[in-house]
């Protein structure tokens, strides 16, 4: 089932996906294989950094959109959904796309040298998994939410983080930079209009005279407005842990004792 919205609404920014239960079966099967690639690999870090998004995103999607500012609604068959059926949907939508968002930034923050895999698995999963759910008929599940109320307090929060981040940069010379800016902000960007994009293309994100304003803020918006503050989780625990979990300050003994190969990229 599908709610549009009033034409009065129409230019408002209200992201809307519609889909069916096969959609959630298939994304979590993706989600189970995923998760056992990475344990495979050996990247605990990429796994444990990525579970930390899914609660984030849960924390918020329910806790403040819905409980909070209830902005957040949740459709099954046509029958709005209380506090339980709504927290069975957001959790995990909060889950899958916080897991997978999460995964992929930290993958390209570490460089991993599996990168293109990982985020073609991703990036692939996204786009083709809407066109399989169609096997599972008519979308009957619909969620939605207004951004008008916190959507200025994110344009804030972004521009202060990366001020500060600006700040900080360029107090130390070009060459002695730790990160830098542009990497962090296309990152940002790309991974919310990697998954905004599938949806709209695949018609989970329903076409309205809205979509491409919704593409394009929630894009530069949503997630980049986090990556200074996730850059610095990233860099604080890489000091301490290798993506294996184990002591990254043997690193540092390695060079100054030439004690061999170091541990910290893993094959």
């Amino acid at each position: 089932m599908n709610l549009s919205l009033p034409a009065t609404d129409a230019a408002q920014i209200v992201p809307t996906r519609n889909f069916n239960m096969l959609y959630i079966i298939l994304d979590c099967v993706f989600l189970a294989v995923f998760i056992g690639l990475l344990i495979w690999k050996k990247r605990y870090s990429t796994l444990l950094f990525a579970l930390f998004g899914g609660i984030l995103y849960t924390v918020v999607d329910f806790g403040g959109f819905y409980l909070l500012s209830h902005t957040r609604t949740v459709y099954i068959d046509g029958i709005l959904q209380g506090a339980g059926g709504t927290f069975a949907v957001l959790l995990w939508m909060s889950l899958s796309y916080g897991f997978t968002n999460f995964a992929f930034i930290w993958i390209l923050l570490g460089r991993d040298r599996f990168a293109k895999y990982w985020i073609f698995l991703i990036v692939m999963w996204w786009m083709i998994c809407p066109s399989i759910s169609e096997l599972g008929g008519e979308a009957t599940i619909t969620t939605s939410r207004t951004t008008g109320a916190y959507h200025g307090w994110m344009g804030v929060v972004l521009v202060v983080s990366y001020l500060i981040l600006i700040v900080l940069l360029m107090k130390k010379s070009p060459q002695k930079a730790f990160v830098s800016v542009l990497y962090l902000c296309l990152i940002g960007i790309s991974v919310q209009f990697g998954w905004e994009f599938s949806l709209l293309v695949n018609g989970i994100r329903p076409m309205n005279a809205a979509s491409i304003r919704t593409l394009i803020v929630n894009s530069c918006l949503e997630t980049n407005l986090g990556m200074p503050l996730i850059y610095a989780i990233f860099y604080f625990w890489r000091r301490r842990f290798n993506e294996d979990l184990s002591d990254a300050r043997h690193n540092e003994d390695c060079e100054n004792t030439l004690c061999g190969e170091m541990p910290a990229e893993l094959n």
